[in-house]
């Protein structure tokens, strides 16, 4: 359980630092990604896009 917390949360890092050029791919826009404003800051919890990232590494590492 620790284990994927702790995989979800750096994902959830990465794909906030590469939140442009994922953009230009389509995900961060789907049902489910959160963009939140606070004062002067914007967080961004792409929630759906790890889930559906997760799950396409889930299959290729199956394949493999």
């Amino acid at each position: 359980m620790l284990r994927w917390l702790l995989v979800i949360v750096l994902t959830l890092l990465v794909f906030s630092g590469l939140k442009p050029w994922l953009a230009k791919l389509g995900l961060g826009r789907l049902p489910g990604d959160i963009e939140l404003r606070i004062g002067q800051r914007k967080v961004w919890l792409p929630i759906a896009s790890t889930v559906l990232l997760s799950f396409v590494a889930m299959l290729i590492g199956h394949l493999i």
